[in-house]
């Protein structure tokens, strides 16, 4: 059992390690997916590991979202000022 638990985690820990910069996600995922795997039948650590990379990919998708939002909002803010310059170039022609 013990040689089991050593295995895991030292085939684990080096995987976690290059991402450490980028680990969105990943805590919060593994603290879920680790009780849920212990509560499944005592596969805590795989657990963990899936709910990383969920928890990852989850957080990634909502960065995602989150750019491609104030993509459009910076878009709506261009398409409006240059509404408001044309209407009052159009006003101030009348005028004459």
């Amino acid at each position: 059992m013990r040689s089991r638990w050593l295995w895991s985690a030292v085939l684990l820990v080096p995987l976690a390690l290059p991402g450490l910069a980028q680990a969105k996600g990943c805590l919060k995922g593994a603290a879920v997916g680790g009780v849920a795997g212990h509560v499944a039948g005592g596969h805590g650590v795989v657990g963990a590991a899936a709910g990383c990379a969920i928890g990852h990919h989850r957080a990634e998708k909502k960065d995602e979202e989150k750019q491609q939002a104030e993509q459009a909002k910076a878009q709506q803010r261009q398409d409006g000022s240059g509404e408001q310059q044309q209407t009052q170039s159009g006003s101030s022609g009348s005028q004459r």
